[in-house]
């Protein structure tokens, strides 16, 4: 009885190795999308140092001076720098930065920031390919004041004070017109419960000098309780309270006016389309919704993106 001979492994590794090659040439050529540098039409203009941190640190995908390396420009790596460079100009283009209102310079600007105080920008896997695009701490320090020097700090400022008393006298009436509850564009409702939550955490938006507080529903506590936060469980909402920030001539902080009130509420089915997270927005004692369609969840979502890793949530929990 004979054994038919095997062929020799080259004969089998060699058209393999060939065909995943010729795989690899189509690909370079097949759906590739397209990045292109449109004109710089208003440039951010800040002091030399912080403008070189900004480029080496956000420009490749935060402005239209997006810098291609040849490593960059092969797939499929191609298709996740476009992504990448698509959705961060949506999110922030320092080359059109004076189309923002200033109120919304200092914001994005602290948005930016936090997001690499949080450790979120710049994104990870671009700077394990693009080392020099690292934030030094020094860098970090240079950024901050940068920030601050543009926040005009006012002790006692009676503006937020007689906005806080005149909120209050109509704070009776306000709230026994509100008959029925508030519903955002995409279907949720205003949650009068948060107030009765636990606070997970607190941070300041000093752009604006405002102060927020974070509070927790009781499945977010026990989460927290259990560590199981990444992914957070179905059922957790947050709730993030803004007021004014007010500081009298001794330094004292206090809330002022109260400004809105947001949600986030997890339902990896129900909000599948903005990453498992339900947003909602409600301004001022009148709750009103923001957004005028259900699309503002998109801009929502794409502000928790560099989060992906967290779930997409900013939130540190306070450790007791």
């Amino acid at each position: 009885m004979s054994t038919a001979a095997k062929p020799p492994l080259k004969r089998i590794v060699l058209p393999v190795f060939f065909a995943l090659i010729f795989c690899f040439i189509v690909l370079q050529f097949v759906n590739r999308p397209l990045i292109t540098n449109p004109p710089v039409t208003g440039e951010i203009e800040a002091p030399a140092q912080v403008k070189a941190i900004l480029k080496k640190a956000c420009y490749d995908c935060h402005s239209n001076e997006t810098n291609l390396r040849w490593y960059d420009k092969v797939n499929p790596v191609y298709h996740m720098v476009a992504e990448d460079v698509t959705e961060g100009r949506k999110g922030l283009n320092f080359s059109t930065w004076k189309d923002l209102a200033a109120p919304d310079q200092k914001g994005k600007l602290w948005e930016a920031v936090n997001q690499i105080i949080a450790g979120a920008m710049p994104l990870k896997n671009y700077t394990a390919v693009h080392p020099g695009a690292k934030v030094s701490l020094e860098d970090l320090a240079v950024l901050k004041k940068y920030l601050s020097d543009m926040v005009v700090s006012k002790p006692a400022d009676t503006s937020k004070t007689n906005a806080l008393d005149k909120q209050y006298k109509n704070w009776t009436k306000e709230t026994a017109a509100q008959t029925a509850p508030s519903v955002s564009s995409n279907g949720i409702a205003y949650i009068p419960d948060y107030k009765n939550w636990q606070v997970i955490s607190t941070t300041d938006r000093v752009d604006n000098g405002s102060m927020r507080v974070i509070t927790g529903n009781d499945i977010a506590i026990k989460a927290i309780k259990e560590n199981h936060i990444n992914p957070w469980p179905n059922g957790t909402i947050f709730a993030k309270i803004g007021w004014d920030k007010i500081a009298d001539v001794d330094g004292n902080v206090h809330t002022g006016a109260f400004k809105q009130v947001e949600f986030m509420i997890k339902d990896d089915k129900k909000y599948a389309s903005t990453k498992g997270w339900g947003f909602a927005r409600f301004k001022t004692p009148k709750l009103l919704p923001y957004g005028k369609t259900k699309l503002f969840a998109t801009e929502c979502v794409n502000c928790h993106r560099p989060e992906s890793a967290n779930d997409f949530v900013f939130t540190s929990p306070v450790k007791h």
